[in-house]
């Protein structure tokens, strides 16, 4: 038989209190916020400090579960009788699972839920840790869950349901999220019910049926290929704006228009001009000069040019994506060998598998380069966003404002970051230039999907490859010609090529030479009848003779054979029965 009591619980000493001795004991007396005095006994805490004991506001229910372990349950009521009513639920289930009605799990479902969701949430986060995901993953999920819970009024695991999702969904269409963005928080909750399923928290996923947006209709971010050309430029920029920072030209300022564009000046009426592609030469030229008694801060912006440009090409000629890049370390790197490859480790790729990347022999020189005067410090390090341990030397130090650099790098430029179709470049957008030029060389759609390590086809080919820069026009040109005009007229085109062509009289008064299909049929009467066909060469035909079953019949010359200057060849055909010749026909060829 079970009972229900309430639990003691231990609280620091109240402000204001006084220590009080009765019976041996001591008590603590502090006058509560309604103004009433109130006692508690005292007790010594773990840390060794005082405190005092209170009794929880909740009833606890104990009693035996069906496998006969003594389980304490809080029943959340206040008031004895209520909390008696829950504990006789308690017992009829527990006797449910001893008669083998319901099971241990289902008994386990049961319990949950009345847990508040806030801890299933916590249970989960730790589960995710333990895994080892990604931290910036990890820390997404919770705080979508978080707010999920929060605008769905989900409070317990009972509380869930798909209505309420549907309907928060829709209210964030509205809201204007895009389809994407809805598909995650949508994606998130469904991760978590399965969760939930497989730890015998829910018996089925309240999730799985909520729809899924088409996020190809209402692409909100879609990234562009850059040209070679586009490439190119941003490499120069690159590796010279550093320095061409400090060599910027003082210009005047219009007032009347930096009030109109939102840029007024109060105190100067000069500003630095932009860079530009065609300036930057110059502004790097004025910098040196400016900087000629501190060569060791040109010496170093231009190291961060050569390793900003650098880390460009590498994302471009590698598929990496930015927090991959970061990731990697010297020791990472196998460029002696007769293929240069790096190693990307498991923990720090997105699908947590691991790969080796192969790279181009002009990126593995530069890269031996570039380790070869990477300093033995690690200072560098600490200004990744992605921190390395001690003795670790990283590859380049990606900074986190990558993309802010990247903006200014596409503006000196002049390339424009975004098209006449909207889509832009990003740090991201160079994966895409990867997949895009992949295909625009020729590589096969199952080498290209390995390259970018996409787990399907339909993500590399219509994701990562932009249309715009293949060549499809220039595709059109292995499809065979087909031609609509007249005989007379491609018989016409095919003399004028060579130079024979004598008007469309000659052309018709040949034609009426020809004779066609009636002769050309063979006789099915005869079996084993040849026939050979003889190209006439001018406007006369030769008279046809028999010679041993055998019959000569003009025809007409193909274009082919006019076109190749052959018409004054003569060509014999053997046929038999009513199969038509394939490998009878006798043509002079070249002698080289």
């Amino acid at each position: 038989m079970g009972s229900v009591q309430r639990k003691t619980a231990t609280k620091p000493l109240p402000v204001g209190s006084e220590v009080v001795e009765k019976g041996g004991k001591k008590f603590a007396r502090w006058k509560a916020s309604n103004g009433k005095m109130r006692t508690a006994l005292m007790t010594i805490g773990r840390d060794g400090t005082d405190r005092i004991v209170v009794e929880v506001g909740t009833y606890i229910a104990k009693f035996r579960d069906g496998t006969g372990v003594v389980c304490e349950v809080s029943t959340g009521c206040r008031d004895k009788d209520a909390a008696r009513s829950v504990l006789v639920k308690l017992e009829r289930r527990a006797e449910l699972v001893k008669g083998e009605v319901i099971t241990t799990g289902e008994a386990a479902t049961a319990d949950h839920q009345r847990t508040p969701i806030a801890d299933h949430f916590a249970t989960y986060h730790e589960h995710r840790v333990a895994k080892g995901l990604n931290a910036v993953r990890i820390a997404n999920t919770k705080s979508r869950l978080e707010r999920l819970s929060t605008e769905c009024n989900f409070r317990r695991l009972a509380d869930c349901s798909t209505d309420a999702l549907t309907n928060w969904l829709a209210s964030q269409q509205a809201a204007g999220m895009s389809a994407g963005t809805r598909n995650e928080y949508r994606q998130e909750l469904i991760g978590f019910g399965n969760w939930c399923v497989e730890t015998h928290r829910l018996s089925v996923n309240p999730f799985g049926k909520s729809p899924k947006a088409d996020s190809k209709t209402d692409r909100r971010r879609q990234r562009r290929s850059m040209t070679e050309s586009e490439l190119v430029k941003l490499l120069e920029v690159a590796r010279l704006r550093p320095l061409a920072e400090f060599g910027r030209e003082s210009v005047s300022v219009d007032q009347e228009t930096a009030a109109v564009n939102g840029n007024l000046r109060k105190r100067s009426n000069w500003a630095k001009a932009a860079l530009s592609l065609d300036g930057m030469q110059a502004a790097v030229e004025r910098a040196r000069a400016c900087l000629s008694r501190n060569p060791d801060l040109v010496a170093e912006l231009e190291r961060l040019g050569r390793e900003r440009a650098l880390i460009y090409k590498t994302l471009v000629l590698t598929g990496l994506r930015r927090g991959e890049l970061a990731s990697l370390t010297v020791g990472q790197l196998e460029l002696d060998g007769p293929m240069p490859f790096v190693v990307l480790h498991a923990a720090d790729e997105k699908n947590r598998q691991g790969s080796t990347i192969p790279l181009r022999r002009d990126l593995a020189k530069d890269l031996r380069e570039w380790v070869s005067d990477i300093p033995n410090a690690t200072a560098v390090v600490s200004r990744s966003h992605h921190s390395k341990p001690n003795g670790t030397r990283a590859l380049f130090t990606v900074p986190a404002g990558l993309v802010r650099i990247l903006n200014r790098d596409l503006s000196a430029a002049g390339i424009d970051k975004a098209d006449e179709r909207g889509r832009t470049i990003d740090v991201h957008a160079l994966r895409t230039s990867f997949g895009t030029l992949l295909s625009k060389g020729g590589v096969s759609p199952r080498t290209a999907q390995a390259a970018m390590r996409h787990s399907t086809i339909d993500l590399t080919m219509n994701t990562y490859t932009d249309p715009k820069l293949l060549d499809v026009h220039g595709a059109l040109d292995s499809l065979p010609a087909l031609i609509l005009d007249a005989p007379h007229r491609v018989e016409r085109q095919a003399l004028q090529s060579t130079g024979t062509d004598e008007g469309d009289a000659s052309i018709i008064q040949r034609q009426s030479d020809w004779k066609f299909a009636p002769e050309f049929a063979p006789n099915a009467g005869k079996t084993g009848q040849s026939v050979s066909l003889a190209v006439i060469s001018s406007g006369k035909t030769d008279q046809p003779t028999s010679q041993q079953g055998s019959e000569e019949i003009p025809v007409k010359p193909s274009e082919k054979a006019l076109s190749a200057g052959s018409a004054n060849k003569a060509f014999r055909v053997e046929r038999k029965g009513v199969e038509p010749s394939t490998s009878a026909l006798r043509t002079q060829r070249s002698p080289n």
